[in-house]
Formats: C-alpha cells, structure tokens, sequence
C-alpha cells in the first residue's frame, strides 16, 4: 500500500487534534518538563474522502481494586487506541439517534426490512480506518521494546510458588519480552497498582473477530461491516515481524481464520499500513525539543457529533472519582443510557428496547440477543488468546 495513502489517513486525524483547544493538548509544565502522549483516531472513507470521527489521546488506566467503586461512571482503560474505540462507539450511537430523530446521517442508514437482526447499519461503501501514533503496547510493541535494551537479553520467566513457569497472566506489559504472541496486561511502572486490562495489541487482535462496536452498540448496528480496515502506524513505529504474530492469520489469530462465525461475524484482518507523518507530541517528536520529558497525565476525547472531554483519572477533568457527573460520554453508563434511549424509539424492535431494560449492566450484556457475539469472543479468547483474564467487579450498576 502506498504510502500517500496511510499519509491521507493519518493527516485526518492529525489535522482534527490540531483543532482541538490547547486545554486538551500536552504541555510544558512550570519545572520545564515536556509532556508527550499517543493519540489514534478513526477515519470513514468514502468516495476517497477521508474524515476522522473520533481520536484520543491517553496511556493511562485504571487500577484492577479501582474498578469495583466505578460504578459505570469510570472509564477501565483510556488508552489511546481503546479510547478512540469507545468514542467511535459514542459516535454511530449519536448518528443512529440523528436518524431515529428523522435527520441524516453520513455513516449509518436503517436496516432494509424490519426484519433485520440490528435496526441501522453502516452505508455502503464506507470503510473504516485507524492510525495510532504509537505501536500498540503489548505484543506489537515488543520487537520495539527489545531493540531498546541495553541487553535484549532474554529475561528469566517468573516461577510461582508451586514451581511452576508463570502464565502470561502474571507478565507485565513490557516484562519477558522474549515470550511473544501472548496476551498481556496494560504496561505500567513497576511500583503502580496491578491492572488487569489487556494490552491495546490484545483488544485490537480481538476487535478483528468482534467489530469496532460494543457490546451493546451490536443490538442497534449490523456488526457485519464495521471492522478496521487498515491500521496506519509510523514507520519509525512498525515492526512487520509483530504485526504479523498480533494480528494475521499466519500469527497468533491462525485458528480465527479458519472458524465460520455467526450473527454478521466474521475474522477481519486488518491490514497494517505505515505513514512518514509525525504526531507533533509523540515522544519521538517531543524529545528533540525537549531536556527533560513524561508522559501526560491527561487524555482527550474528540467525536464528530460534538462529543469533547478532557479524561483524567477515568473521569471527566475537574470532577472527583466516581461522581456521577463526572461520567464521560464514553463510560458504561452514559452509553447504556443512549442504547436504551434509542430503542426506546424503534417501535418495530420491542426485542431490543426490552433486553436494555435490564436491572443491571451485566444483565444487559447477556440474554439471547448477544449469544452470537459472545460466542465469538469466548472462542476468540479460548483458541488465539488464552489467558484473557476478565476485568470484572464494575456491572452489577443500574440506572433508574
């Protein structure tokens, strides 16, 4: 793939944060340190036209003994890429609620007949992209991660207490990095508390099985076409070597590639482009200018159906954690609440309104209407990435 081509897709998104107030952008703190952060975005094409619709900002997430006091109202993981999943989500909801409402839309259309399993679906002919300023952390980063070493060394893989070798369960995001293809939490400084959220490679890898759409979103949109189509990265950041173990057929997602899969799903591998744009606050463009640097506390969220947040600890900016009103537009419960508004207006779907009405968040995400996705994800998990350890504790919320 040409490279002017992976430069359209990157120059979307890099020209929409350049828009963004300098509120949301990192800064030069008054020590004189200069922060950097990674930022993804998504871009529909159609008719060669590129648009963003939804970027972030962010590498942060929260603690695993945090996320039993969210509530709905935290966000588990504002990574980046995770991040600008979510918003994209934020944004087909807010697109299908302009349609139910009677206005248009560029992305979605309603479903041909009320006959459709989903009420909207995505218009033909769009496809969707990412870029990301950064490799994914996790196993596409970990060719990167090697070459930085000192000592690319091999490390010596942990033992528990019974003597046996440690599952990549117990493996930090950057640790062993001579164990590849295998699932990993969020990387963190070693004195942070544990998370169980899984890498960015992890949850892209899977994404490529389950949609760019929530849980959730699946009920009113047809999953069938709302995959990635390709994944620009720099090409500073590329390592063809990983790609291709984190997400190809040939790699670690093989036996994906061979299942027939129901209810619109399907394994989309995306393909894996390579941009000589730079983010201006990527860390390899901020080191240059600067003699002293860290990485941002604060996230951005930007969608465009109006959708913009500054997220800092989970939370919307300026708001303790986990006060309701601190809920970002891409938490559990903000986007429950627009699902089942947005049910609520389609007479002809009562199955879906009914399955939203659920007492609880987990409730909401189980039930006949979701067997299809769910079994796509659990075998997704049991055959190309064991040891998905579930981030549990925050769905038993909800909302009156």
């Amino acid at each position: 793939m040409a490279a002017s081509f992976a430069n359209l897709i990157a120059e979307a998104v890099l020209t929409q944060f350049s828009k963004l107030p300098a509120k949301r952008k990192p800064k030069v703190r008054e020590n004189g340190l200069h922060e950097w952060v990674p930022l993804s975005g998504i871009v529909a094409e159609a008719d060669g036209n590129f648009v963003c619709v939804s970027l972030a900002t962010g590498m942060k997430c929260l603690p695993a003994a945090k996320i039993p006091e969210s509530n709905g109202i935290g966000l588990h993981d504002w990574h980046a890429e995770i991040l600008a999943i979510r918003t994209f989500n934020r944004y087909i909801l807010d697109e299908c609620i302009r349609l139910a409402d009677g206005g248009t839309s560029d992305l979605v259309e309603h479903a041909s007949s009320p006959a459709a399993a989903q009420p909207f679906r995505l218009r033909r002919g769009i496809k969707l992209h990412m870029y990301a300023s950064e490799a994914p952390c996790g196993d596409a980063s970990m060719e990167n991660l090697m070459a930085a070493q000192d000592d690319a060394s091999p490390w010596e893989i942990p033992t528990q207490a019974d003597g046996e070798v440690a599952t990549s369960q117990h493996l930090p995001g950057r640790a062993y990095f001579s164990q590849l293809g295998v699932v990993r939490r969020k990387p963190a400084r070693s004195d942070a508390p544990p998370t169980l959220s899984k890498s960015c490679s992890d949850k892209l890898a899977l994404k490529q099985c389950t949609s760019l759409l929530a849980s959730l979103a699946s009920l009113l949109v047809d999953p069938s076409d709302v995959y990635i189509d390709t994944l620009v990265l720099p090409e500073d950041q590329f390592s063809a070597i990983a790609c291709e173990r984190a997400f190809s057929a040939s790699g670690r997602m093989s036996a994906m590639a061979e299942e027939t899969l129901e209810g619109g799903y399907s394994f989309r591998p995306f393909f894996v482009a390579t941009t000589t744009v730079q983010f201006d606050y990527s860390r390899r463009a901020v080191q240059p200018r600067a003699s002293k640097m860290t990485a941002s506390n604060l996230a951005a969220a930007w969608s465009l159906s109006g959708v913009e947040e500054s997220i800092l600890g989970g939370v919307v900016q300026g708001y303790k954690p986990f006060l309701p009103k601190g809920a970002s537009h891409m938490s559990r419960r903000k986007l429950w609440q627009s699902c089942r508004e947005l049910a609520d207006k389609l007479s002809d779907w009562p199955a879906i309104a009914y399955h939203l009405a659920a007492d609880s968040h987990a409730q909401a995400k189980q039930g006949t209407l979701l067997e299809s996705r769910d079994k796509v994800k659990s075998r997704a998990r049991e055959v190309a990435l064991p040891g998905w350890i579930r981030n549990t504790g925050d769905d038993t919320f909800g909302i009156e």
